[in-house]
């Protein structure tokens, strides 16, 4: 099936064809016709199966149907999501497909000046692209009226959530108007979720492309054991061997993962660290030298790396695995996006056997263990006593069910998820 069967205009069918797609994924698909038939929708959908354009498109389509001189300050769409990457990435695929059409868009996000978001939004936009927290700013500061919103999108709602978004987004819930097309994409369905589904949507159309909480099946995993102490000697030994380059490497900390930067580039392998401390330019300067091959390691946070969006990312790398096991799934799916395969590799030392078992159990399945001549796993080596492992694992789902950041260090954790 293309494109033309799924009651797009002409318009952006063009754009469409422009962005080198024929065939609709699975996701647009299913997505496509029932927001075109202005109902709510839940899809469960894993990064890289081209959700955002299964969003995007109807959207477009229905907002020229109606088109309206947008008064000031108003917005008719807006579109929700956890991290500035995502968000400008979004943004770009919303000027991509309506390059054809009299639609307005912007994106708003923190790390970088507010007047001149100020300025873009003083006239009215027809579809906006924000973080939680700098929307709500704007609002503050009577910059932006949701008074007339048609559509909601909570994109990657389980990770905003994860990232304690949970109170801006029941705070901008209660100021976007009540009668509304709502659209909530997740690539995991937790109870709070369900809970925010049920509260924000109206008998929505349910829609999944892959079984909940899963990983992607063009994706290749596998697993390394190696001893903490040689974790930095085993990713250059990988590396280098196989001559990669648009390598994804995810640490669990910020201080990690600058760490292994600068190992990395000791090592003469180039590479740059991306994380919520990184100012927004030398965030979206890193990113930039990694889509275009000027680096060939990209070191990132968890939350950082949301907005990378390379359909032919051929290497994920876990340094160390997440504590909590849907962010296993989250990681991976950098790779083997859009019909593609891709490689997913987890350095795992005897301390992390604990989570590599929970991320097994919660995609049901074991992942391939593979030792690398050379880096076999020293016997003598014993696990940290379980009490650490375990209060460790404990607060880290603690973490990912509440909203984090409330205490001591809001300003500062609120700013790095603007």
């Amino acid at each position: 099936m293309s494109f033309n069967s799924l009651g797009l205009s002409k318009l952006i069918l063009k754009a469409v064809q422009e962005q080198g797609y024929t065939t609709p994924s699975p996701i647009q698909l299913q997505a496509i016709p029932v927001i075109l038939e202005r109902k709510d929708i839940l899809a469960g959908a894993q990064t890289g199966t081209g959700k955002t354009a299964g969003f995007t498109l109807p959207i477009l389509e229905l907002l020229m149907q109606k088109p309206i001189k947008t008064e000031k300050f108003k917005v008719r769409a807006l579109v929700l999501t956890p991290t500035r990457e995502l968000a400008a990435q979004v943004e770009q695929n919303i000027e991509n497909y309506s390059k054809y059409l009299p639609i307005t868009s912007a994106v708003v996000f923190g790390g970088v000046g507010i007047n001149p978001q100020k300025a873009k939004l003083k006239k009215g936009i027809d579809i906006l692209v924000a973080t939680p927290g700098r929307l709500l700013d704007l609002v503050g500061q009577k910059s932006v009226d949701l008074s007339s919103v048609e559509f909601l999108v909570l994109d990657e709602a389980d990770r905003m959530l994860d990232m304690g978004f949970i109170h801006d987004i029941k705070k901008i819930l209660a100021i976007v108007p009540k009668k509304k097309q709502s659209l909530l994409f997740s690539a995991t369905f937790s109870p709070t979720i369900k809970k925010l589904a049920d509260e924000l949507l109206h008998t929505p159309t349910l829609i999944e492309v892959a079984k909940r909480n899963t990983s992607a099946q063009t994706i290749k995993q596998t697993i390394h054991f190696v001893d903490d102490s040689r974790k930095r000697e085993l990713l250059s030994h990988l590396i280098k061997k196989g001559d990669w380059h648009q390598v994804l490497v995810f640490t669990r900390t910020k201080h990690g993962a600058n760490k292994l930067t600068k190992q990395l580039e000791s090592d003469g392998i180039t590479a740059a660290a991306i994380h919520g401390n990184k100012s927004q330019g030398a965030r979206t300067k890193a990113l930039a030298d990694f889509k275009d091959n000027s680096i060939q390691v990209l070191v990132a946070t968890d939350i950082a790396a949301r907005g990378i969006d390379i359909d032919q990312l051929p290497h994920v790398i876990n340094y160390e695995l997440p504590n909590v096991p849907e962010d296993y799934v989250h990681r991976i799916g950098r790779t083997g996006r859009a019909g593609n395969e891709g490689e997913a590799i987890s350095l795992v030392c005897i301390d992390e056997h604990i989570f590599l078992k929970d991320i097994e159990k919660l995609i049901k399945k074991d992942i391939t263990k593979v030792t690398i001549e050379g880096f076999e796993v020293d016997p003598t080596i014993k696990a940290k006593p379980l009490s650490k492992r375990g209060q460790q694992r404990s607060n880290a789902q603690n973490r990912s069910s509440r909203p984090r950041g409330r205490g001591n260090n809001q300003n500062s954790n609120r700013n790095q998820r603007r």
